[in-house]
């Protein structure tokens, strides 16, 4: 993957200082809005295979969304918490990034910075074999 996908909501303060890092440090990025391109079942799937802590990474789990629900997202199904999460995506943890292999959740400016290290000197690999 030559782009990072950015999950992103513009009035979210980590969300905006993560932009203001990605644009000046040059890195090519899909935003896509949170709530309006809500992540897939499938997109999820593959948020969750990436994660090292499961479904606790990516939930808001301190949201006033979450808090109502009064719910244990440890009882129930995997299934039925992705579904939760793509019909009231406000419970996921924001911002989310990824390359397609690693996954960055929240503004993480030294996690960011990996993210973008592996993936320059990916593109300097594949540089090197056609040049």
């Amino acid at each position: 993957m030559d782009t990072v996908i950015f999950y992103t909501y513009p009035s979210c303060t980590s969300c905006r200082k993560t932009k203001k890092w990605l644009v000046n440090e040059g890195v090519n990025f899909e935003e896509r809005h949170l709530f309006r391109e809500t992540p897939t079942y499938e997109e999820l799937l593959g948020l969750l295979a990436m994660t090292t802590e499961g479904i606790d990474e990516l939930l808001a789990k301190r949201s006033q969304e979450y808090k109502s629900l009064n719910i244990d997202v440890n009882n129930m199904p995997l299934s039925k918490v992705i579904k939760l999460l793509i019909e009231q995506p406000r419970l996921l943890r924001r911002p989310i990034l990824t390359d397609g292999k690693k996954l960055v959740v929240g503004y993480n400016e030294s996690a960011l910075k990996n993210l973008v290290k592996r993936k320059k000197r990916a593109q300097a690999n594949v540089s090197s074999l056609v040049g």
